[in-house]
């Protein structure tokens, strides 16, 4: 612990605790109480405190870059006042009518969400991937055009508004550097946006932070999902594109990753946080610890399976390790988009690779119940009916990625 200057706080990095997206905080070694939320894309200037109950409160006071340490700091002593005078500062300004900014009210979320200590829709604290996802929308999108709106005087028209400009472009902005993605707007985005909103306000209602969800009965702009996946000779196309790129000293480990998501119409996450204890070998099987549908045992074909044991055990517990560091490999997109150009093909995303297999496996006459379950799309009730038969599942598994893998090699 140490006394928080403007220089402490640069020096300080996002946590690596293995949550993406978590904030960790530095304590002031000369004021107790006061403190800096270190995030992945800013940092707050917070105060906390203990009421004579015992219940601890956390007050975020503003953001480092817009107020000096100096100046958080007499903040900080001013609310400390007046909790020694046995005033509820966080109460005060609630009551008040002054109140969470969207801002305050986005990071009082995403700390506890970080901590654990949300309980999402499957009654179990919010998943990482998740709360990165939620992270992105709030600083890319919400915070730009609501942060500074104080949630007690929002309307629905004023949420709604927002939601119209998103839509429009009005936040998106190009990658910059070699790092990083473009922000991109667009009716999908919107609509995504404004649903991490209103779950955010919703959370914040339940637990006793605000008094009402400015955001219920939003309309959300209904956006037309992309139902793109490739053809059979596009299949071919891409095939030799990944013969050529991998020729061409193309990051091996992407197209081991664009191979496998065909071969299993596996969602992008899944393949790439793939970890080597999860492949249940003797059953051609993985076992997902948690997907967007829960744990599931997924049966993949032996083309998938020869896949993932052809990968170099590097001692990383992931098939697919990052170049650097102990996390997964994430550079997918970058390598798909180089290898789809040199294909000459366009609209091709990790999700599209996702379809192809679910439009082979029709093609190859599989029923919708059976490829709900190969790609894990079943509800408790069809897994369950699959338990007792995973040989027809296996069967169905391999025929679908033996096609794929003879279309990809050129052989059919």
């Amino acid at each position: 612990m140490a006394k928080i200057t403007k220089t402490l706080i640069e020096a300080q990095k996002p946590s690596k605790d293995g949550v993406k997206g978590s904030n960790h905080l530095l304590w002031d070694s000369e004021l107790r109480g006061f403190g800096v939320s270190i995030g992945q894309s800013r940092r707050s200037f917070v105060v906390q405190y203990r009421l004579p109950n015992g219940q601890s409160r956390r007050k975020v006071i503003g953001r480092f870059g817009l107020m000096t340490v100096e100046e958080a700091r007499r903040q900080a002593r001013i609310i400390l006042g007046d909790v020694a005078n046995g005033r509820d500062p966080v109460e005060d300004a609630r009551s008040s009518g002054q109140g969470y900014t969207v801002d305050q009210i986005c990071d009082w979320y995403l700390e506890r969400a970080s901590a654990g200590k949300i309980i999402g829709r499957s009654r179990k604290p919010i998943k990482a991937s998740t709360l990165t996802m939620d992270r992105s929308r709030v600083d890319a999108h919400i915070r730009p055009l609501l942060g500074h709106r104080i949630i007690a005087t929002l309307k629905l028209g004023d949420i709604e508004g927002a939601q119209a400009d998103i839509a429009a472009g009005a936040t998106s902005k190009p990658r910059v550097g070699s790092r990083g993605g473009a922000t991109k707007g667009g009716e999908g985005v919107a609509s995504r946006c404004m649903s991490t909103l209103h779950s955010i306000f919703e959370h914040a209602v339940r637990l006793g932070e605000i008094e009402k969800n400015p955001a219920r009965g939003i309309r959300r702009i209904a956006s037309t999902p992309k139902m793109r996946w490739l053809s059979q000779a596009e299949i071919r196309k891409l095939g030799i594109a990944l013969r050529e790129a991998e020729a061409d000293d193309e990051h091996p480990t992407g197209i081991a990753v664009i191979r496998l998501l065909l071969l299993t119409g596996f969602r992008r996450l899944e393949a790439l946080s793939l970890e080597r204890d999860w492949l249940l070998d003797e059953e051609s099987a993985i076992h997902f610890r948690t997907t967007k549908t829960g744990a599931q045992r997924r049966v993949i074909g032996q083309p998938a399976l020869q896949l993932l044991s052809a990968q170099a055990d590097s001692g990383s517990r992931y098939f697919f390790p990052a170049d650097w560091g102990e996390g997964h490999f994430i550079g997918i997109v970058r390598v798909l988009d180089r290898i789809c150009h040199r294909a000459g093909l366009e609209g091709v995303t990790p999700h599209v690779l996702r379809h192809t297999f679910a439009s082979v496996a029709g093609g190859l006459g599989y029923s919708e119940l059976t490829i709900a379950a190969l790609l894990g799309h079943a509800s408790r009730g069809v897994t369950q009916r699959y338990i007792h038969i995973d040989e027809p599942l296996r069967a169905a598994a391999t025929a679908v990625a033996e096609y794929i893998d003879e279309l990809l090699r050129g052989c059919r």
